[in-house]
């Protein structure tokens, strides 16, 4: 195995909560109004530090989309998901943006997030309307 390049961010950081690693900063964040099974999810422009699993279809709340998972490169944790493509015109916004998971962060005040109560059982990616 090679060495392990890890990128380190400065400002309103966002970090896995397992080990710390860096995965984007606030100003990247396009919406907080996501959801998942463990509760909320923040959509991002831009993250790092994370690897890419394989691309499949899902059927999420908001239609059918082409996703793979994202690991954290520092633990290998799934930290969420990246948007590939989205088969609704009016979901077109999200294709290659990426989804943190709330509950698998560390928040830039240091806070780490607990899984919601009202948890969506049946998917990922809801827009609150």
């Amino acid at each position: 195995m090679g060495r392990l390049f890890v990128i380190g961010l400065e400002g309103r950081i966002y970090s896995c909560k397992h080990c710390l690693t860096h995965l984007a900063v606030s100003q990247e964040i396009i919406s907080k109004t996501f959801h998942c099974k463990h509760g909320k999810a923040y959509l991002f422009n831009k993250v790092v530090n994370v690897t890419l699993g394989v691309k499949e279809e899902r059927i999420m709340m908001t239609g059918m989309h082409t996703v793979c998972d994202i690991f954290c490169v520092g633990c290998g944790s799934i930290v969420g998901w990246k948007y590939e493509s989205a088969h609704e015109k009016t979901q077109k916004y999200k294709e290659g943006k990426f989804v943190l998971e709330r509950f698998k962060l560390s928040g830039p005040d240091g806070s780490r997030y607990w899984g919601s109560h009202d948890t969506h059982v049946g998917g990922s990616d809801a827009d609150d309307a």
